[in-house]
């Protein structure tokens, strides 16, 4: 995404998903897929991103998510993610625990007190709602779902194909 918004000037915006949002606060196993776990790797691995193929679990993010909305509006938002990802695919953190997200939030250098009581009051439940009934109106059953103007593209894909699709949204019908 980087490198996108690099060379066109791109602003991005995150929407965010209900990706297993019954997941209990202490996670659930996953089965790893070797096969899909080797194209994930590869895929990182060619675009300089890290990735732990050994993650086994999966972790509910509606916290992380309503956090990240906070975060955003402290300007904070490319930091955040990026955060919450590292922890997730990298680090193998529970990023439903809130001690994990407290801390991701000092990472990058936003109060924790503050985001504390974000946490507490959940004060961006409804924000979080509003994006998700968006994937809704916009169909979106799966992440990462990229949508410039009225195209998308589902799934996890190399620089070229992200290009491919801002270059097919940006031209003259």
């Amino acid at each position: 995404m980087e490198k996108l918004k690099a060379n066109y000037a791109l602003k991005v915006k995150f929407t965010h998903f209900p990706l297993h949002p019954d997941t209990p606060e202490e996670g659930k196993s996953r089965t790893i897929d070797p096969a899909r776990s080797q194209q994930m790797k590869t895929l990182m691995e060619n675009e300089g991103l890290p990735y732990n193929r050994e993650r086994n679990m999966s972790y509910n993010s509606r916290l992380a998510q309503e956090l990240a909305k906070w975060a955003e509006s402290k300007g904070k938002g490319d930091e955040i993610h990026d955060a919450i990802f590292r922890a997730y695919f990298v680090d193998l953190k529970n990023i439903a625990r809130r001690e994990v997200l407290l801390d991701i939030v000092g990472k990058i250098g936003l109060p924790a007190d503050e985001a504390a009581e974000v946490l507490e009051s959940r004060s961006f439940k409804e924000a979080v709602d509003a994006d998700w009934q968006r994937c809704a109106q916009l169909g979106v059953t799966a992440v990462p779902t990229f949508v410039v103007n009225r195209y998308a593209l589902v799934g996890a894909h190399p620089y070229e194909a992200l290009e491919e699709l801002v270059l097919k949204a940006s031209s003259p019908d």
